[in-house]
């Protein structure tokens, strides 16, 4: 990520930059879903490309996330402060890490699902990502906050965002608690190896939520202070 760039964005505000680092990651976490339906359909070379993709946007929210935090200015006088904020960055990039974990460990082992399963596994990544994206939504208002001074009805606002993100989250459990409940009956007539890589990969694939929770209840922490 360009220096140039970061100092841009600096420039029109100073949540930009953990809005654009958002940005990134939310779109590591989209492009699960289209991995899982190529795993389905055993597509391998699109799956090692949308693997391939998911890399290098984790790559670039990492270099960005290194200059937010070296150039993150100490100076502001903002209702948020600095170690705030890149606590707030930290639980941003879990979300891309985990992307590129799934991705990952799936192509690397060439790792399919039954396919009783696949109906309820895109379901639920579906979900998951959707939590992802309500992080986003409720990340790209830190600038209303501000101008608000994080007080009034944009604070209320944010908060009933906040809390649709639970909703979803505690969704994505009872989907991740009904596919874990169909594997574990199924578990008979597959290789114990590849069954506990598949208990893997769908406890990441609802890390994508709970972690999207986590950026929520960060910026609910942040209106609480």
């Amino acid at each position: 990520m360009a220096t140039t760039y970061v100092q841009r964005i600096f420039g029109r505000s100073p949540f930009k930059p953990i809005q654009a680092h958002i940005d990134i990651c939310h779109a590591c976490a989209e492009l699960v879903p289209a991995l899982l339906e190529n795993v389905a359909a055993e597509n391998w070379d699109e799956v090692a490309h949308l693997q391939q993709q998911i890399v290098v946007l984790e790559n670039e929210a990492d270099d960005l996330k290194t200059e937010i935090r070296s150039r993150l200015p100490r100076g502001f006088f903002l209702p948020v402060s600095r170690p705030d904020l890149l606590d707030l960055l930290t639980r941003q990039d879990r979300i891309a890490n985990r992307a590129k974990g799934i991705a990952g460990l799936i192509l690397g082992r060439r790792l399919t699902f039954p396919p009783a399963l696949n109906a309820d596994i895109d379901e639920f990544a579906r979900e998951c990502v959707k939590a992802c994206l309500q992080a986003r939504q409720v990340v790209r208002e830190l600038d209303e906050l501000l101008d608000t001074g994080f007080r009034g009805r944009e604070t209320d606002r944010v908060r009933t965002m906040v809390h649709d993100i639970d909703v979803t989250e505690r969704r994505c459990d009872e989907i991740e608690a009904a596919i874990r409940a169909r594997l574990y009956s199924l578990e008979a007539g597959l290789s114990p190896v590849d069954v506990v890589f598949m208990y893997r990969v769908i406890e990441w694939i609802g890390d994508l939520a709970n972690h999207a929770e986590r950026v929520g209840h960060r910026l609910d922490q942040l209106l609480a202070s």
